[in-house]
C-alpha cells in the first residue's frame, strides 16, 4: 500500500497564492499611485510616503506622494503583469512571480525615497504665534490691550 505525505502543498496551490498576492499588491499600488499623482491622497496612518519630512504638513505630504505616484503606478503595473504571467505560464510561475513581486516592491521603495527627498527639499513652514517667542502664550492677550 503506497504512503502519501500529509497535505503537501502542490505547485498549483503556490501559483494560486502567488497570483492573488500579485494582483492585490498591484491593484493597491496602482490606486495609491493614481491618488498620489492627482494630489488626492490625504495624510493618513496607512499608505503613502510616511516619513518625518513628508508628514510635517498637508502640502509636504501631497508633494511627496505626487513625486512617488508615478513609480507606484509602475510598480503596480509590474505586479499586475507578473500576475498575468503566472496565470499564462504555470510552469515558470514561481520564478516569474517572485521576480515580479520583488521588482514591484523595489520600484515602490525607490519611489518612496524620491518622495522623501522631495519633502526634505521643501522648506519648513514658518512658525507663527507663540511658538517662536518667550511670552508663554500671552501674545494674544498683550496685543488686545
Amino acid at each position: 500500500m503506497p504512503r502519501h505525505s500529509p497535505a503537501a502543498p502542490t505547485l498549483v496551490n503556490v501559483n494560486i497564492v502567488l497570483l492573488v498576492v500579485l494582483v492585490l499588491v498591484g491593484v493597491a499600488l496602482v490606486a495609491i499611485g493614481v491618488l498620489g499623482v492627482r494630489g488626492q491622497l490625504r495624510r493618513n496612518r496607512f499608505v503613502g510616503v510616511r516619513t518625518a519630512a513628508s508628514l510635517r504638513d498637508d502640502e509636504t505630504f501631497a508633494l511627496a506622494n505626487r513625486v512617488a505616484g508615478v513609480p507606484n503606478l509602475v510598480a503596480g503595473l509590474v505586479a499586475l503583469l507578473a500576475g498575468a504571467a503566472v496565470l499564462v505560464n504555470p510552469a515558470t510561475a514561481v520564478v516569474v512571480g517572485l521576480v515580479g513581486l520583488v521588482g514591484a516592491v523595489a520600484i515602490a521603495v525607490a519611489g518612496g525615497v524620491q518622495g522623501h527627498r522631495a519633502a526634505e527639499a521643501l522648506p519648513e513652514p514658518e512658525k507663527s504665534g507663540c511658538s517662536t517667542c518667550a511670552c508663554a502664550g500671552a501674545c494674544g492677550v498683550l496685543s488686545r490691550a
